[in-house]
């Protein structure tokens, strides 16, 4: 008996020993090593909120969310008033499950009514909700406390990710960009000063990102990386997540000279083997998105550090040199918003792949739930990008166009309940809203050949879902606002020749997709067009436009080695 209880005594400390390792190794950002630490201590009896808190999130952090949200779950149901927790679960449900999202968060805020960081958090899964008296609730205290608080303070209560998509005045949303960039650079303290001078001849050029797999960063990209010119540039793909095996990822692969997993790696970690392999410039393509790392950027790996197409916005970081982007989306009066010098591409500053694959079948309305006859609106945007006043405006259209339905992207059940509900104040039967479930990129892209026009959100366009439409020949109408986020869908229209689709008011927006959806002989003049157009201009010619992504990175290296400090351009 004694040395069956001495023998679980040891099995017990050697499963402590292996959760001390195990956070050890998340605190170090190795998420390999803290995964199969806590496995371990499982194995041998160690099973503690902390254990299964650091095991989910070890394993939501390497992109596996079922996996990561189980054990989150029986960390909860471990120590249920723990914050840590709690918080954890919350993060992990805000995407797939909002409405279960804003419940664990209105619980944290009970048990810490004074911890404004829990605020911010709710955001985001109020929007994904379509909550919009709780999101004009947080515009309203935002803009009153910017009045009356510090900024390092205000700022806590709002994600920088976040505050792209709220309607709140530009210097609101580079204000908190900006703190949220001190409060890196002061996690990141000591800062490593990796930074050292550029070398002569081949550029060595680094792509940081999480999404070299089936996803939207790879759908818009991998053409791009496919073209670049290898005689002139030396390649280096860094990822922050495991591969999914995806084409996408294949086809991201094959197209570096070296690709890096650094998913398991530190951040101090990774910014030294990033200096260490010499690169010249080195592009985020994440920004402050979910699962950004740009603490690596705030160790300075390079000497050159570019903020592209992940992050609609500026990062507000002294760390990053230059951003990407085009006269539409960052016009010069909006200069005053950006940290970054202002780097102008020919035609729109967003990649496109000329190689992705439509599928073949295009389903018919029925197989898709939607009616035979009248017109089909539609926008596959996120619901965290449907406004009050965008949506309102949805309702007016379809009642001003008999037969006509809505096709949203379905995202959850709490969300499309509030949608209908919202349809029906408004006097449109919900019935007329029509959702359509995920599919592979190929399907999504042929189903939208039986769609009329693509309506899009106002201070969130369609990014990657606007040049998808194009792309599927779904004309889109936009009505753009000032900032860069608000804008995208205006620079594609121009790029692929529709200018007239880009509208200046509420009024031209609703006027223009009422006449659009009553006039089939003017719908067709704007689809044959954009047929006409869409290998013809600029948009979608991504050898041209890698060209002249390469003249600019070429001229910030020519810049760099003559000693000149960044300065916008025109590339």
């Amino acid at each position: 008996m004694l040395k069956g209880l001495l023998g679980s005594l040891w099995h017990r400390e050697k499963g402590g020993e292996a959760a001390r390792r195990g956070l050890a190794a998340l605190q170090a950002g190795d998420l390999r090593a803290a995964e199969a630490a806590f496995r371990r201590a499982l194995a041998a009896g160690c099973d503690t909120a902390e254990v299964y808190g650091g095991l989910g999130r070890a394993l939501w952090e390497q992109g596996r969310l079922d996996e990561g949200l189980e054990a989150l779950r029986l960390a909860v149901d471990r120590e249920p008033g723990n914050p840590r927790y709690q918080l954890g679960l919350a993060l992990a449900l805000e995407k797939g499950a909002p409405d279960e999202a804003v419940q664990h968060l209105r619980a944290l805020q009970k048990l810490l009514p004074d911890e404004p960081r829990i605020e911010a958090r709710l955001h985001k899964p109020l929007m994904e909700l379509c909550d919009w008296d709780a999101v004009e609730r947080v515009v309203g205290e935002l803009e009153t406390r910017t009045g009356r608080e510090p900024a390092e303070q205000w700022t806590l209560r709002i994600d920088p990710f976040v505050a792209l998509a709220l309607p709140i005045a530009p210097q609101l949303v580079a204000e908190a960009a900006r703190q949220h960039a001190r409060r890196i650079v002061h996690a990141a303290a000591p800062v490593l000063q990796l930074k050292r001078a550029a070398h002569a001849g081949r550029c060595r050029l680094g792509y940081v990102a999480a999404e070299f797999r089936d996803h939207a960063t790879a759908h818009l990209a991998a053409g791009l990386f496919e073209r670049h010119d290898r005689k002139r540039f030396e390649l280096y793909a860094y990822s922050l997540s495991r591969g999914d095996g995806s084409d996408y990822e294949r086809r991201v692969r094959a197209a570096f000279d070296h690709f890096v997993d650094l998913s398991a790696v530190s951040d101090v970690d990774a910014a030294r083997k990033i200096a260490s392999d010499g690169v010249d410039v080195l592009i985020d393509l994440k920004g402050y998105t979910a699962g950004a790392r740009a603490g690596i950027f705030a160790r300075r790996p390079a000497p050159i550090q570019v903020n592209y197409l992940g992050y609609p916005g500026s990062m507000q970081a002294e760390f990053m040199d230059y951003i990407i982007a085009d006269p539409i989306v960052v016009p010069r009066p909006q200069f005053q918003w950006f940290s970054e010098s202002v780097v102008w591409l020919p035609g729109s500053y967003q990649p496109n792949d000329d190689r992705q694959r439509i599928d073949d079948a295009t389903p018919s309305r029925a197989q898709l739930g939607l009616p035979e006859h009248g017109t089909v609106y539609c926008c596959f945007n996120r619901s965290y990008k449907i406004e009050r006043q965008t949506f309102a405006a949805w309702m007016r259209i379809l009642s001003a166009v008999p037969g006509s339905a809505l096709w949203l992207l379905w995202s959850n059940a709490a969300t499309e309940s509030r949608l209908r509900e919202a349809a029906s104040l408004a006097g449109v039967d919900p019935m007329r809203l029509v959702f359509a479930q995920r599919t592979a990129k190929p399907k999504h892209l042929a189903r939208h050949g039986v769609a009329d026009l693509f309506l899009d959100t106002r201070t969130y366009n369609a990014h990657t879902t606007a040049s998808d439409a194009l792309w599927a020949g779904l004309p889109l109408l936009t009505w753009p606002g000032k900032t860069f986020a608000s804008r995208v869908a205006a620079s594609l229209l121009e790029a692929v020749g529709l200018p007239e689709l880009v509208v200046s008011s509420l009024a031209d927006y609703e006027g223009t997709a009422i006449a659009l959806g009553r006039d089939r002989e003017r719908r067709r003049r704007v689809h044959e067009r954009l047929a006409e157009n869409r290998l013809k201009m600029s948009l979608f010619r991504t050898a041209d436009y890698a060209h002249g992504l390469e003249r600019a990175i070429e001229s910030m290296h020519a810049r760099q080695l003559r000693g000149d400090r960044p300065d916008s351009f025109a590339a």
